[in-house]
């Protein structure tokens, strides 16, 4: 059992454990480990999102990678999928992010790239758990010249703009587009517009100034009313809203309707897969995706193979089976053949594509499938334990299954970063599986919480 990591990284209030500057520096310490090269002085990339405790956990991490004799090359605020390139671009031993993601900006998280841009195997980051805790970093300690040194590359953000910019079809402009942007506070604050504006098209800007502590706050992804009104405002083409790190995305179209990651799925993999880009003919996404999705890409001749949640299985499914196009409902979307992890401008930038393309709107291509109904109940509980330890609990999730039978399907699971229960029913009678979702919910609750 992991004491640290997650699904995605390591997670929690800053300055309360263990997302305090003690495990940072262990951390920090741990990947000098992992990542020492015997034949020359190692390197990692350090980067982080825009929230206020962001300055003390890099400066943790970096003393802990010095301590073991590792160079550092901090980056600053730039997307998680920057930190993934610019790890790859500068052959970089490691990439370490200091990001919450979505999560308000008292909360903070880290998060880890190999070489090549991808997140660590389960087994490496119990690796690294093994080693904090113990002793053997302690006598593993550097002195005299082989402390590491720390550096600070400047155009870091140019660079990432540059790849991005480059991932666009060069026959294609964004000339005469108007789009509305949310950035969330984030991470995304200064690349994205950049983008968007140097291939041609309209901005309104959101969420783009940050101040440490606004950083998903009432804005982003988690907030797309608020580009959907602005866009119904503008009249504009579209509107795009990321997360505070950058690596998902959520697309309202012209009329201010939200569309979430399963049709923006169904729209890139069909498109994909018609000029025979689609790897194995086949999309990877997660359990949580709708049952929708899996009839649009049958009838389209499109295999969908299901991982468990996390961004992170995703990228392993798709690595394991020759894949290149992913993601997941929530908008993390993972073309593989640019980016070997979710990146939210590049999401935009691919479908961007197929608008250009097909010359049709946002909302025209989103018919491409239906959604069946689906009811996500969020139970939050004192202390994770086996569901299998609460018959009761048990009882009930073999109760509605047998009441959804072919027709639906219950996922009971634990949220990977935060202390929740996360109950979700889908099926063909809406009111049917509200109510079989909270009937659940509440048993959860009442029998973890007693």
């Amino acid at each position: 059992m992991r004491k640290l990591f997650g699904t995605d990284g390591i997670r929690g209030v800053a300055n309360v454990y263990p997302m305090t500057v003690e495990v940072a520096l262990q951390l920090g310490k741990g990947c000098a480990y992992i990542f020492k090269d015997k034949n020359r002085r190692h390197k990692i990339v350090v980067g982080k999102d825009t929230r206020l405790s962001g300055y003390m956990m890099e400066t943790a991490i970096t003393a802990g990678i010095c301590s073991m004799g590792g160079d550092v090359i901090l980056v600053g605020p730039l997307p998680t999928p920057g930190i993934a390139f610019i790890t790859t671009s500068m052959r970089a031993d490691a990439g370490i992010v200091i990001s919450a993601s979505h999560n308000a900006y008292q909360d903070n998280g880290i998060k880890i790239f190999s070489s090549n841009g991808f997140k660590l195997p389960d087994q490496m980051e119990e690796r690294i758990e093994d080693l904090m805790f113990s002793e053997e970093l302690s006598s593993s300690l550097v002195t005299a010249n082989k402390v590491g040194k720390a550096f600070r590359i400047e155009d870091a953000i140019g660079r990432y703009i540059v790849f991005l910019k480059n991932t666009y079809p060069q026959e294609l402009t964004l000339d005469g587009l108007s789009i509305v942007l949310d950035c969330a506070n984030g991470a995304t604050y200064k690349v994205a517009p950049t983008v968007f504006e140097e291939l041609g098209a309209e901005v309104t800007l959101l969420g783009a100034k940050p101040n440490g502590e606004n950083i998903n706050k009432n804005c982003g992804a988690l907030y797309p009313g608020l580009v959907s009104a602005m866009v119904r405002k503008k009249k504009a083409d579209l509107g795009i809203s990321f997360d505070g790190d950058g690596d998902r995305v959520v697309f309202v179209d012209e009329n201010g309707d939200i569309l979430n990651g399963d049709q923006i799925m169904a729209i890139c993999a069909s498109r994909m897969s018609k000029e025979k880009r689609l790897k194995k003919n086949t999309l990877v996404t997660t359990v949580m995706s709708n049952m929708g999705l899996e009839v649009s890409m049958r009838e389209k001749g499109i295999r969908l193979v299901r991982t468990q949640v996390g961004d992170r299985y995703v990228v392993e499914e798709m690595v394991k089976r020759g894949c290149n196009f992913g993601g997941e409902q929530s908008g993390h979307l993972i073309f593989l053949d640019h980016n070997p992890t979710g990146d939210g401008i590049l999401s935009a930038l691919q479908l961007l594509a197929i608008m250009q393309k097909e010359e049709k709107s946002l909302s025209d291509l989103s018919d491409i499938m239906d959604h069946y109904p689906q009811k996500l109940v969020n139970v939050r509980i004192r202390e994770r334990r086996r569901l299998e330890e609460f018959p009761a609990v048990i009882q009930q999730i073999k109760k509605v299954e047998r009441k959804l039978g072919e027709k639906g399907r219950l996922l009971v699971r634990f949220s990977g970063t935060e202390p929740l229960v996360r109950v979700m029913v889908e099926g063909e009678n809406e009111k049917e599986i509200v109510a079989l979702a909270e009937e659940t919910a509440r048993v959860i609750e009442r029998e973890f919480n007693a």
